[in-house]
């Protein structure tokens, strides 16, 4: 099978995502790092075929994606729906969040991915 996690030609991109991330994902990863959310591990800014993806949660087949105003563009969304129609064909669940939602709202924010994490 074909591998399609962390492919190597990404790396670079991936690890600069990592050491630049935007406020709202900083904020989020807080709650999502060292196991602390149920106890289940989440990766930041993991590759999953061409796409990079915010946060996934492998054991759970999460992905969880923080939307500034540039995902509201029209190229943007084209490639997004893109993104989440390939994700959902490896049986991974894609939920959003904008940004202003993590940042003003977190606590709801949280609770909701968790409720996905117990489905």
């Amino acid at each position: 099978m074909k591998r399609v996690h962390n492919i190597k030609s990404l790396k670079t991109k991936r690890k600069d995502l990592r050491n630049s991330p935007t406020y709202a994902e900083k904020y989020l990863w807080y709650e999502l790092r060292k196991s602390q959310l149920n106890g289940r591990k989440f990766r930041r800014q993991q590759s999953i075929g061409k796409y990079i993806v915010d946060f996934y949660c492998p054991e759970e087949k999460l992905v969880v994606e923080v939307d500034g105003e540039h995902h509201y563009e029209d190229d943007q969304k084209e490639y997004d729906t893109e993104r989440t129609k390939y994700l959902k064909g490896l049986k991974i669940k894609v939920i959003r969040f904008k940004n202003t939602d993590v940042v003003f709202d977190r606590d709801k924010v949280v609770k909701e991915i968790e409720n996905q994490l117990n489905k």
